[in-house]
């Protein structure tokens, strides 16, 4: 008899959701990005915002899951359900907003402009009549496109936009300062070199985006990032991605 109780609690105990399970948040992510989102030689996707967010995940009390997802179509991925959030270096604008809640922001970046490195190019302006690239949906390519007389030329992936800038198929390419960096002081350090910061109207900044309404997935994620700054974390994983 008392066995048959026990077994009655503990079946009444698997049928109840239990209170302390944890949220799983699927983010989306572009993995062609480094340092900040990227494949490693272990075919792991790593960098500084996947980090950021498995901190974020362990202070707020959710788990988190990534989707390498191809950048032409991510954002339609994500309003229509194939995954709850995204994470790959999306900057907060206000035409993203319309559509899409952004978290608090969680990275400061700025635009950089990348050439080679015999190159005199300094200014975006130098660039009349020349070919900039950028991957395609970006506020780099944007920068490109509200500059007077640059050619744009789009990229599906900002390391195919560096290649071609290395053997001279285009004149310079327009980033996000961390990839950039990557790019030009590592990976093509003896080829490319970044000439200037762009001046922009407004700072821009990185935001985590998710279905307008989502009030639940956004305050999990927001208390993640409240407490990754407050802790010191987000200063700690800059430094082991991108240095000080």
């Amino acid at each position: 008899m008392v066995k048959k109780i026990l077994l009655l609690l503990l079946l009444l105990v698997a049928m109840v959701p239990s209170a302390y399970a944890q949220r799983t948040i699927l983010f989306a992510t572009d993995a062609t990005w480094p340092p900040m989102e990227f494949v490693d030689n272990n075919k792991q996707v790593v960098g500084y915002s996947i980090d950021f967010l498995k901190a974020a995940a362990k202070e707020a009390g959710f788990k988190v899951e990534f989707k390498n997802t191809a950048w032409d179509g991510i954002f339609s991925g994500l309003l229509t359900g194939k995954y709850d959030a995204i994470c790959s270096s999306v900057s907060i604008t206000k035409k993203r907003q319309k559509k899409m809640d952004f978290s608090e922001p969680y990275f400061e970046v700025r635009q950089a402009l990348v050439v080679a490195k015999d190159s005199n190019y300094t200014r975006l302006v130098d660039l009349k009549g020349k070919k900039v690239g950028a991957q395609i949906g970006t506020t780099g390519y944007f920068t490109i496109k509200k500059a007077d007389g640059a050619i744009a030329k789009s990229y599906d992936e900002v390391g195919l936009a560096m290649e071609d800038l290395k053997v001279g198929r285009i004149d310079a390419v327009i980033c996000d300062d961390p990839v950039a960096a990557n790019f030009a002081m590592i990976k093509y350090h003896n080829d490319l070199k970044i000439s200037a910061i762009v001046k922009t109207d407004k700072t821009e900044y990185y935001g985590f985006p998710v279905v307008k309404g989502n009030h639940e997935v956004l305050d999990l994620i927001n208390k993640g990032i409240v407490a990754v700054k407050t802790k010191g974390i987000a200063k700690k994983l800059k430094e082991k991605w991108i240095g000080k």
